[in-house]
């Protein structure tokens, strides 16, 4: 079946390792945006990054894909990923959160 907008599903990843202070929210938000996800990227008090995107399956499982490879500088040991309630509020656009 192809993608269509109204195929939109909704995800939650925790990226574990190296993942702060290298510029990783950022890397997230340009492979969104490259993929036409929305979503938000924010760090958590524990050192992991949680990200949360909405898109098709497929441009989310290439999502995941960029996410464990990570940016320059990052080393990325773990990506958890779970299912996530749609929130309409992030279907359009991705951003930063504090």
């Amino acid at each position: 079946m192809a993608d269509t907008p109204l195929a939109r599903e909704s995800r939650r990843y925790f990226v574990s390792g190296m993942v702060q202070g290298v510029g990783y929210r950022y890397f997230a938000m340009r492979a969104a945006q490259r993929l036409g996800l929305g979503g938000y990227a924010k760090n958590l008090p524990d050192g992991r990054v949680e990200i949360y995107a909405v898109g098709s399956g497929s441009k989310l499982a290439d999502f995941r894909a960029e996410l464990e490879r990570g940016p320059q500088g990052a080393s990325v040991a773990s990506v958890a990923e779970e299912a996530a309630s749609l929130n309409a509020r992030f279907e359009r656009g991705f951003s930063i959160e504090h």
